[in-house]
């Protein structure tokens, strides 16, 4: 990606306050963006197991997807989340959790996004988030 992409990326990941309590970071690779949370105790939500709290991956997954669409339709404001599904397919462990965005469609104000979420291999997502994002006027 070019640089402005990724000072545009930057400038999302430190203005969004949710974004730094998790501790999330994003690492950009050619047109690829990977979201990384690394694992912290607070991000824990059974202690049994133990495993990262169910609202910290789909947060995390939410705001993949608008890291991502901060990337590719830049505006000077955060777009906003219309609405969200997410799949649950295993308990994420208490380790680093990955993540990657695919915008499927942007239209002139509403955005088309599915983000997967894994841990060890790609080929087994922690979770899936399919949503629609309003997007914000430059």
């Amino acid at each position: 990606m070019s640089q402005a992409a990724a000072q545009r990326l930057e400038a999302f990941l430190e203005r969004v306050p949710y974004v730094r309590f998790l501790g999330m970071r994003a690492e950009l690779a050619g047109d690829e963006m990977t979201a990384v949370l690394p694992f912290a105790p607070h991000l824990i939500g059974n202690v049994a197991l133990p495993a990262l709290h169910g609202g910290v991956i789909g947060a995390f997954m939410e705001m993949t997807a608008l890291a991502q669409l901060s990337v590719i339709a830049p505006s000077p404001k955060v777009h906003k989340t219309i609405d969200i599904a997410i799949e649950y397919l295993r308990p994420g462990k208490a380790q680093v959790i990955y993540a990657r965005a695919d915008v499927r469609k942007v239209g002139r104000q509403v955005a088309n996004v599915h983000v997967e979420a894994w841990q060890d291999h790609r080929d087994k997502p922690v979770a899936f988030l399919r949503g629609h994002f309003l997007l914000s006027g430059t």
